[in-house]
């Protein structure tokens, strides 16, 4: 690929999207190519997730959000989720040249799980994982890891299939989960191909 070409590849491959609700007001942006990451939610564990997702998927990824995750933790992930969706899907562009699929493992001591994606632009979310505790820490729900890549994979227009093969640790399962999804996605959008050519036998992928 020209340096021409790697440069218009790479302009297409940041997005960026603010939400603000009566609940969180959000200013999050991407950087498919890496950079740094930088995470404020207000929530110490999704704050460490986040940041295990940027670092492990090699994205630049800034998130700043302010909300009522005092109350309940609930709204943070989930419209950080929708937020981070829209600004891959953005970044992504007409998503020309990219691998399209993709899957990948990742351990954490006893946890073991797997991600596998479709940049598809069909969303679809298949969470197959049993979490060990309901809670993890004080205060953060198990159920809202499924609520974060749910948010992500719909607004993304991903078909995500995240299965925990096993864990004894609801932290553990977590952040395997994370990094397993992370890695995925990483490989998933890498520009393998044609830049003029979608991957798709219809010309699109929508």
């Amino acid at each position: 690929m020209s340096d021409g070409a790697a440069n218009q590849v790479h302009r297409i491959r940041r997005g960026s999207a603010e939400r603000k609700t009566l609940e969180t007001t959000i200013d999050l942006a991407v950087d498919l190519d890496g950079g740094p990451v930088e995470v404020r939610t207000g929530v110490p564990f999704f704050d460490h997730m986040l940041d295990a997702f940027g670092r492990h998927g090699r994205f630049g990824l800034s998130v700043r959000c302010d909300g009522d995750a005092a109350m309940d933790p609930h709204h943070t992930v989930e419209d950080c989720g929708i937020a981070l969706g829209l600004a891959i899907r953005q970044a992504l562009g007409e998503r020309k040249g990219i691998a399209r699929y993709a899957h990948a493992y990742a351990p954490l001591d006893e946890a073991l799980a797997r991600a596998v994606i479709d940049i598809s632009g069909r969303p679809y979310l298949e969470f197959i994982a049993a979490m060990p505790e309901p809670v993890i820490g004080m205060d953060f729900a198990s159920s809202l890891v499924e609520e974060f890549w749910r948010a992500l994979s719909v607004n993304a227009g991903l078909t995500v299939h995240i299965d925990l093969i096993r864990a004894r640790n609801a932290h553990h399962a977590a952040e395997a989960i994370f990094k397993a999804g992370a890695l995925a996605l990483h490989d998933a959008t890498r520009v393998t191909g044609d830049v003029s050519r979608v991957p798709s036998t219809k010309g699109m992928l929508a």
